[in-house]
């Protein structure tokens, strides 16, 4: 597959934070496959995995169904997208104003396969 094109990046990008901030995990898994694979370092420090790694819808629903739940509410602002081969990064401001990059990793279809959060600091 070709490089990411920048525009399809981007819609992506909009369209992704729009669905989290919309708060509806229907909307949100609308992005992924059914057995993509979500890593980040919180699935550990929330006890749902010690590998910080979970695989697949019906393992990841419980852990973003939490983060759903969260006081205060999800709130994703856009800083920067950015593209590459079969892999779009996204750079957000997430809850308590922390920089986030997700790398997400794309198949022929430009469905996410995978997803890995890391976190930076406070902004």
């Amino acid at each position: 597959m070709p490089p990411i094109p920048e525009a399809f990046a981007r819609e992506l990008a909009d369209e992704w934070i729009a669905a989290w901030n919309s708060n509806d995990l229907e909307q949100i898994f609308g992005h992924y496959t059914d057995d993509f694979v979500m890593r980040s370092p919180l699935i550990a420090q929330r006890g749902f995995a010690p590998s910080g790694a979970l695989h697949g819808k019906d393992a990841i629903r419980p852990y973003w169904t939490a983060g759903l739940q969260a006081n205060p509410p999800i709130r994703f602002e856009l800083v920067a997208v950015y593209a590459g081969v079969n892999q779009v990064a996204i750079h957000y401001k997430s809850v308590a104003r922390t920089y986030v990059v997700e790398v997400l990793e794309l198949d022929d279809d430009r469905k996410i396969v995978s997803g890995s959060a890391c976190y930076g600091a406070r902004a």
